[in-house]
């Protein structure tokens, strides 16, 4: 004998194939990536969600396995949160990130301030890109031109972008650039690196999958331009 559906099943059932009940809307932005420091041996992951105008009361994100990884809510908010950007601790690279994130399909559920369902998923990968190696500049290279400097890397193939990130740690300062997959090079613009001055600068290879490799090096500039 059939089995007998509960009469709520047969009646969203009978409403969904008359078309009385919507499909959840979508996450303008659901997705994770794992992230990994070649210089310190590191990894993490990390997890972006946006909804559409209205604000969140409730984000969830349900893994492979079947383990509720992230459950943030609102719990007194008017407005909401419409972006959430999450990251990871940052443990040496030895597996215990891909433990606890295991690869695969994950489930991205929200609700809106105004009790609206909002779903997604996001899929992640271990597979890691192949780091950039630096020309120009070298790391711990002392006498750096201030000016007319151009950041160099040999090119990789099956990359779909890179992520540049000049600082200047004692003046709290930064510039971040998004460069093509075939981009092997990036020039600073004149004026903002000073003389006698330490920088960081970091490259990060993306593949087509968001995972991406950072390389990390430190120079400093001449003391004269």
């Amino acid at each position: 004998m059939r089995p007998q559906l509960p009469i709520v099943a047969v009646v969203t059932c009978a409403l969904a194939s008359a078309g009385l009940v919507q499909a959840d809307d979508r996450f303008d932005t659901a997705k994770l990536y794992l992230e990994r420091n070649v210089a310190d041996g590191d990894a993490e992951v990390v997890i972006e969600a946006k909804g559409d105008d209205e604000g969140l009361s409730v984000l969830t994100l349900v893994a492979p396995d079947g383990r509720t990884l992230v459950d943030f809510q609102v719990p007194e908010g008017k407005l909401g949160i419409r972006s959430v950007k999450l990251e990871s601790p940052e443990p040496e690279d030895d597996g215990r990130v891909q433990a606890d994130f295991p690869a695969g399909d994950y489930g991205f559920t929200g609700i809106t301030m105004d009790g609206d369902r909002i779903s997604g998923s996001g899929t992640l990968s271990h597979r890691l890109p192949p780091p950039v190696s630096f020309l120009v500049p070298k790391d711990e290279q002392e006498d750096v031109p201030a000016a007319g400097l151009k950041a160099q890397w040999k090119p990789l193939e099956g990359i779909e972008k890179y992520v540049l990130i000049l600082e200047d740690e004692a003046a709290d300062l930064a510039i971040e650039a998004e460069l093509p997959g075939n981009a092997f090079s990036f020039e600073i613009p004149n004026g903002w690196m000073k003389p006698d001055t330490d920088y960081k600068l970091a490259v990060g290879s993306v593949a087509p999958d968001g995972n991406r490799s950072f390389v990390e090096i430190e120079f400093e500039t001449a003391q004269t331009q």
